[in-house]
């Protein structure tokens, strides 16, 4: 099995570009797209929202229109040679609807972009990192509660800024607190690409073409409204697949919604690895929110409570 290797970086945005946002999963709130919209406009960018970004699915009310609508609001988003970033509105239920139905040729020849989500969007990370070699970024979308809520959070909405405009200065990425190490879990120093997202849509996509295990890897963890149990069935689901053979280090986010020592406990469960696991790094549901690339190459070091990119995200 080949280990990971870092992707193709795509261009950091300068004002004026134009950024796409589109629906892929469950449907959006109006006003928190409309404020999201809003701060990125503040940003000196010219924002087009997708023709179904506020649709609703009769059938299906979980699903933000039908699934060949949200298909080809993200086919033109990423194809179309104006558009220098696409930031998904919100995560859900239903991206991986999508995947099947991109024309995947089309998008191989079209040049790269930034493309923000997570979330349900996890496995939208993985398929463009698996079919189009592509760089992305893990983090908060234009009508999620931090970045536009009716109390949204301004680090959030910094780090995001300057991932996408400044990305080399945030090539050092913090734990909260002063170590970043479980207790109980091996510590350590330890070089991969990054590579996850929610563990939960990490599950669902063993098996698939575009599931790609951990290999190499630096793997990010978070997810959301879990129990105890339901962690430690994902987390033996994916040792048993094999998903995790060959990790070099493993860095967990938020837990949000979930048991208070949710990290913790994952961590322990993580401890069979015998790898370094950094807990408390920030990215995910929970506030603040970090945005983490996927596909660079880092290093990750628990007693500093860092994992720290090799290069700027975006070029």
């Amino acid at each position: 099995m080949t280990p990971l290797r870092p992707l193709r970086r795509p261009p950091r945005l300068v004002p004026g570009d134009r950024v796409a946002v589109v629906a892929p999963s469950s449907p959006v709130d109006p006003d928190r797209l409309h404020r999201g919209c809003a701060v990125l406009a503040g940003w000196g960018l010219d924002v087009v929202v997708g023709r179904h970004v506020l649709d609703r699915d009769p059938d299906e009310p979980y699903l933000a229109g039908a699934d060949a609508h949200r298909a080809g609001d993200l086919q033109w988003a990423m194809s179309d040679p104006s558009v220098a970033a696409v930031i998904c509105a919100r995560g859900g239920s239903g991206a991986a609807r999508l995947v099947g139905q991109l024309d995947w040729a089309g998008l191989s020849a079209a040049p790269p972009r930034v493309f923000v989500g997570f979330s349900d969007v996890t496995v939208l990370h993985e398929a463009f990192a698996s079919r189009l070699g592509l760089v992305t970024l893990y983090g908060p979308m234009a009508a999620a509660a931090t970045f536009a809520g009716e109390r949204p959070d301004d680090p959030t909405r910094e780090h995001l800024r300057r991932t996408l405009f400044e990305p080399e200065t945030v090539q050092v990425l913090r734990a909260e607190g002063a170590a970043g190490a479980a207790q109980g879990v091996a510590q350590g120093v330890a070089t991969g690409v990054t590579v996850g997202g929610t563990l939960s849509v990490l599950c669902q996509g063993v098996g698939t073409p575009e599931g790609r295990p951990a290999r190499g890897g630096i793997a990010v963890l978070e997810d959301v409204a879990e129990a105890p149990y339901r962690l430690d069935g994902m987390l033996s689901h994916l040792l048993r697949s094999g998903w995790f053979d060959g990790v070099r280090a493993v860095a967990l986010g938020s837990w949000e919604g979930c048991a208070t020592d949710a990290g913790e406990a994952v961590a322990r469960r993580l401890a069979i690895l015998d790898v370094p696991v950094l807990v408390g790094l920030g990215f995910g549901h929970g506030a603040p929110q970090v945005t983490i690339p996927l596909g660079v190459e880092a290093t990750l070091d628990t007693d500093a409570g860092t994992v720290t990119l090799h290069r700027a995200a975006l070029a």
